[in-house]
């Protein structure tokens, strides 16, 4: 979705399936991109829906407000920082947590400087149907997971347990866990956001025990309640070793991050930008209408601008 976490599809599949029309830019630079003297920038969009709708919020009121031109790229999140740091993108509006491109690039290089918190928190967990967990209450604790890895065996997982993920390109501990916790499963990815959203629905519709790797925030939980199994607790540094890890994942106050050059010529955007926070149930409902009701990132935005007015003023100021 992310310390050292998940949430990244293909820029292709992005574009089908929610009509961002985000181009794939990952080896090309926007002609938007720190585009000094003009009112004009870019903005990175990650391939997860919550990330989508950030940007497609800012970009509205950037461009209806404040009189920009914004271009939209997507990257996949630590491309995201390269890019970034040479200025391909302008800025990065939701980052789960990358301690080596941060202290590379922040600390070292100083050229991104941190935007402040997006006023979302993230966290990624490993999660079963709630209409599962409520007739096997302990699968809820993994040191019980082993006794239920047949009922959640798939082809693609041969004798084991499936441990659904989503696509390769996500920072997992997953596999790591899996092998540390001794457990009898093995990790499958579905490929993208999309595909593991896709494939969640159709175990819930026939009523199938599924575990995945899940976050939140996410619009499906409304659709399919979903209950966390609990991991070992997370404490300081207990993943700081990636083949070591056995540990759950952080509760992670998600973060912005802009261009230096940016956040120091970039204006008003720039100091939009900065300004820019709301809240887990703002961004899912914006999430909820691109993702679920088929509205396109623009007319999800000035739906959502539209009621919210309150909010984003405050942004402007």
């Amino acid at each position: 979705m992310r310390t050292r976490t998940s949430v990244v599809a293909a820029a292709g599949l992005l574009a089908l399936t929610t009509g961002c029309g985000a181009a794939d830019m990952t080896r090309q630079a926007s002609p938007f991109a720190n585009a000094q003297g003009t009112k004009s920038l870019t903005l990175s969009v990650q391939s997860w829906v919550g990330a989508q709708a950030n940007v497609a919020v800012a970009k509205y009121l950037l461009e209806r407000e404040l009189g920009y031109r914004v271009d939209t790229v997507q990257i996949d999140e630590v491309p995201a920082w390269d890019a970034l740091s040479q200025g391909r993108v302008d800025a990065l509006l939701e980052d789960w947590g990358h301690p080596e491109e941060e202290q590379r690039y922040v600390k070292d290089k100083k050229t991104i400087v941190n935007a402040g918190d997006l006023g979302v928190t993230g966290h990624i967990g490993w999660y079963v149907p709630t209409y599962f967990a409520e007739q096997h209450p302990d699968v809820t604790d993994w040191k019980n997971l082993n006794k239920y890895a047949d009922r959640f065996r798939t082809p693609e997982s041969g004798g084991k347990g499936q441990l659904m993920d989503g696509s390769p390109s996500y920072v997992t501990n997953d596999k790591a866990l899996v092998k540390n916790l001794d457990l009898d499963y093995k990790v499958v990815f579905a490929g993208s956001e999309a595909a593991q959203i896709t494939q969640i629905k159709q175990f819930a519709k026939e009523k199938k025990p599924f575990l995945t790797y899940w976050y939140s925030p996410q619009w499906l939980f409304k659709r399919v309640p979903m209950t966390e199994v609990k991991l070992p607790a997370y404490k300081e540094g207990c993943d700081a070793d990636p083949a070591k890890v056995a540990c759950a994942y952080p509760h992670t106050p998600l973060q912005k991050y802009l261009n230096a050059d940016f956040a120091k010529d970039g204006g008003a955007a720039a100091s939009f930008l900065k300004k820019f926070q709301w809240t887990t149930e703002d961004q899912n409902e914006v999430s909820l209408m691109i993702a679920e009701q088929k509205l396109t990132p623009e007319e999800a935005a000035k739906r959502w601008a539209d009621s919210h007015e309150s909010t984003w003023k405050q942004w402007l100021s």
